[in-house]
């Protein structure tokens, strides 16, 4: 089953071309790796198929049904979920908080206005699931923005999953984290059951092939290469562009 398609999409800004008709499939369960330099398109590809931007052509299929023209939050009641270079967090609430947020999102019980979120044993219960899952139940009470970059790091990932995504966009996830950081964020991305297909963006060569089933290298707003891991590791294409060899 495909789970994602981009037909042709394009997005230009004024009289500069951010993408350009760039069209690809992902099959459902895919692991799908986006890589490209500084300037490739790659987070305009991400908005475009979350509905954070319009297409200024082309169209979007999520599970066969078009959502070109779905604003994000419809999108993310399909089962689009996404997380950002830049923590989403709210820093003025606990770890438990923004977990318990995010699952009332996903859930029915988002539309109880006269119900306290403290009387739905379901959702502290499914908060601390994740937590525990995660080992990261010694941050619970603390406020999102006091904790560590890596944490909160692992907390924006945990939000995503807690809404229950059939597709995951993860753009940059290990961003700014340590080798430590970025094996156990690495870890949580592979230990994601094959029911949630996922698209990463991701700069570190290392992890883009650890984690990777298919590449898709971007350049200069453009589809250049796309391939399984060995193919396009030994691309001289993606060698002279993005690898920097001569």
């Amino acid at each position: 089953m495909t789970a994602l398609v981009a037909s042709d999409i394009s997005r230009n800004f004024g009289g500069l071309q951010a993408l350009s008709h760039v069209s690809l499939t992902v099959e459902a369960g895919e692991r799908r790796l986006i890589i490209g330099p500084n300037g490739a398109g790659k987070t305009t590809l991400f908005n475009l198929l979350s509905g954070a931007m319009a297409v200024s052509s082309g169209n979007v299929l999520l599970f066969g049904r078009d959502i070109t023209r779905l604003p994000t939050y419809a999108r993310a009641r399909m089962g689009l979920a996404r997380t950002f270079q830049i923590t989403n967090l709210f820093p003025r609430l606990t770890v438990l908080e923004n977990v318990l947020l995010a699952l009332q999102a996903g859930d029915q019980s988002a539309f109880s206005l006269h119900r306290r979120m403290r009387a739905n044993h379901q959702l502290f219960h499914g908060a601390d699931a994740l937590l525990r899952k995660w080992d990261l139940t010694a941050i619970t009470g603390k406020r999102a923005g006091d904790i560590a970059y890596g944490e909160q790091r692992q907390i924006d990932l945990i939000l995503a999953i807690a809404m229950q995504p059939k597709v995951l966009l993860l753009d940059e996830p290990t961003a700014g984290l340590s080798a430590a950081e970025v094996v156990r964020v690495v870890s949580m991305i592979r230990s994601l059951p094959r029911e949630i297909t996922i698209l990463t963006i991701e700069h570190d060569m290392d992890v883009a092939f650890e984690l990777a089933d298919r590449i898709t290298v971007l350049h200069q707003g453009c589809l250049v290469v796309e391939g399984d891991v060995e193919a396009v590791r030994n691309h001289p294409q993606v060698k002279e562009i993005y690898l920097g060899v001569d």
